[in-house]
């Protein structure tokens, strides 16, 4: 069987790494791969594996940090709290395209979302002695995961595919009534699927995170990104929809690296509703000096982690923030490329035999955008992501996400123009081969 790297390479790169299940290969294990397979064929890989952004950092950003370093910022200590400013712009933000209040006191920066989740992990699990696990709405960050093992905190996790809709409140609570789930965790829209929860699933989840007194971390990496609607309008609908309109029990993380391209300065904002930030938590308040939930995340949990976050970094997301807010920087405009090279990607895939897994929002194809998974006719997820190798395209499994399905992460961020015809003529070879 021809095909456009020979599979000695790729078989032998993958002993010599001592992978032994392609399908649970990492994301690192495979751009090593990928790049190596590259330079011993001489054959250009289409690389998809990686969720990197894949576009200039926001211009405004870097011209408001290089101002900051050039008026001496880096020789001082930040705030555990943050730059007052950042905060008052990150409250803004969430105004103008959530629709949302949130009070600066509750709008923390972080070192990316990143960070953001670790310091809330460990705040919500140490929040009530008798909620000791986290929840995952599958598929998911896997990093979120290896987070909790570091930590030592237990998780459960579902897929979402089969409990969209009127599934999901009993297949949650199913989870919740066992009294044991201290937060709720997903993204929206999701990594790797790029499905996004519909109202009324956030309706439900927040009913139900209220009902058994659980916090709800939403995950907003990909911010404003459903590109079948335009949500670039600041302070106008429709917004970017949230949990935080069906409960007081949330955080929202907000990163400043997709929506942003800022994603080497580690910069992000944890959003924490007013009335959690100054709740007490009995066991928090005996362990932490009386402190409410909001204080202990940014005062012990920040502090012990990194002292902070990148003081000019804060002051980048600030410009960004509020030229997003005044409606001088329409960021959304910027990344709607992610949607457009989804859309021709999507179409090469699918005129070659294959089909997306997660497909539809309930009753809705989904939109097209950084992400989404693909299937071919019964192979498994480790024999598509294998067999592709063979034809210069590397992906991640789903099976790394959480994910029940068989099938494959795409990520459309380094996809340049030339390499549609390079996919389109692959995937004809696959497909007489396959």
């Amino acid at each position: 069987m021809n095909t456009p790297i020979k599979k000695e390479i790729v078989d032998g790169l993958i002993a010599q790494l001592g992978i032994q299940d392609f399908s649970k290969a990492t994301i690192r294990e495979v751009k090593q791969v990928a790049a190596k397979a590259e330079k011993e064929s001489g054959v250009e890989f289409i690389k998809m594996e990686m969720g990197i952004p894949g576009l200039p950092a926001a211009q405004v950003g870097v011209d408001a940090q290089i101002k900051s370093l050039q008026n001496g910022i880096a020789h001082s200590y930040p705030d555990i709290q943050g730059y007052p400013e950042l905060k008052k712009q990150a409250s803004r933000f969430v105004k103008a395209f959530i629709n949302v209040d949130i009070s600066p006191d509750g709008c923390v920066p972080v070192c990316g979302s990143m960070q953001g989740t670790f310091a809330s992990f460990l705040t919500c699990s140490q929040a009530d002695k008798s909620k000791d696990t986290v929840l995952f709405i599958d598929p998911g960050f896997p990093v979120q995961k290896m987070q909790l093992q570091v930590q030592g905190v237990k998780y459960e996790t579902f897929d979402v595919y089969d409990y969209r809709g009127d599934k999901l409140e009993r297949k949650l609570e199913g989870y919740l009534k066992v009294g044991n789930i201290c937060a709720i965790v997903y993204s929206n829209p999701n990594n790797p699927a790029w499905i996004c929860l519909t109202e009324d699933e956030l309706k439900t989840i927040g009913t139900l995170a209220t009902k058994y007194n659980t916090i709800v971390m939403e995950d907003l990496a990909y911010f404003a990104m459903d590109f079948r609607q335009d949500l670039s309008k600041p302070f106008e609908p429709p917004y970017q929809p949230t949990v935080a309109h069906y409960t007081d029990n949330y955080i929202l993380l907000i990163s400043g690296s997709k929506a942003f391209s800022y994603a080497g300065e580690r910069i992000g904002v944890t959003c924490i509703s007013d009335k959690l930030f100054h709740r007490h938590y009995t066991d928090l308040a005996e362990r932490y000096e009386g402190l409410p939930f909001g204080l202990v995340f940014s005062t012990r949990m920040l502090y012990a982690l990194s002292s902070g976050t990148s003081h000019s970094a804060q002051y980048a997301m600030t410009a960004m923030l509020k030229a997003a807010c005044d409606g001088e920087y329409n960021f959304r405009q910027e990344v709607k490329v992610y949607g457009d090279r989804a859309h021709k990607l999507k179409e090469i895939f699918v005129r070659h035999g294959f089909h997306i897994v997660y497909d539809v929002d309930i009753d809705k194809p989904i939109a097209d955008g950084f992400y989404f998974t693909i299937g071919y006719k019964n192979m498994t997820s480790g024999e598509l992501a294998r067999e592709l190798m063979y034809y210069g395209v590397s992906a991640i499994c789903l099976i790394t996400t959480g994910s029940h399905q068989e099938g494959l992460r795409v990520c459309t961020s380094f996809i340049e123009d030339h390499q549609y015809a390079q996919l389109e003529e692959r995937m004809a070879i696959f497909e007489a081969n396959n």
